[in-house]
């Protein structure tokens, strides 16, 4: 990039590799924004539990944690309810354009969402595949069935394809899950 007075400077894209997921995070917390204020729905990101050990007081206004821990393994990312039903859900970006690693959820995670369907309520996945800026809700009923039938570590983009439902982004909200929620749940249309 050329500045004023001759100064040359090479551009380089800082790649942060802690905020991956912040793009659906963000999507997904206005939407529950949009379905909150309009009376929809009640869904909210759950906080992570952390224990803090070391914490910076130079000012009251300016304390700094220095040290934490996670208290226990979180469950998934949101929960609430809508229409009378309990929903949760985990939300995940992925960049592989063709699968999505299980490892990127977590036992405890499955375990968590086993028990939401034992007890008759709704859990569900979004995954984005960011590169093919694709996003798909897939419902807990398809994923536990993949996983007890299925050997593979990781989840093929043609399973998405075939038993998911791709979201397309809109205005507002720009994540409508709720949408597939009421087809799928309340007998409501996509």
């Amino acid at each position: 990039m050329n500045y004023p007075c001759g100064i040359k400077k090479d551009y380089q894209k800082q790649i942060s590799h802690g905020n991956r997921g912040m793009n659906l995070e963000f999507e997904i917390n206005e939407s529950n924004r949009y379905y909150l204020k309009e009376e929809i729905a009640v869904i909210h990101k759950k906080p992570t539990p952390i224990t803090i050990v070391k914490v910076d007081y130079p000012s009251r206004l300016e304390a700094v944690i220095k040290e934490a821990y996670f208290k226990t393994p979180s469950t998934t990312d949101y929960n609430g309810i809508y229409h009378g039903k309990y929903i949760d859900f985990e939300a995940k970006e992925t960049t592989n354009e063709k699968y999505f690693p299980l490892a990127n959820i977590h036992k405890h995670q499955i375990e968590h969402l086993r028990q939401i369907k034992k007890q008759g309520g709704i859990g569900f996945l979004i995954i984005r595949f960011s590169k093919l800026n694709k996003t798909f809700y897939l419902d807990m009923n398809d994923f536990l069935f993949f996983l007890e039938k299925e050997k593979r570590k990781s989840i093929p983009l043609t399973f998405f394809e075939e038993k998911g439902y791709e979201i397309k982004t809109t205005f507002r909200p720009y994540i409508d899950y709720l949408k597939i929620v009421n087809q799928l749940y309340f007998g409501g249309t996509v």
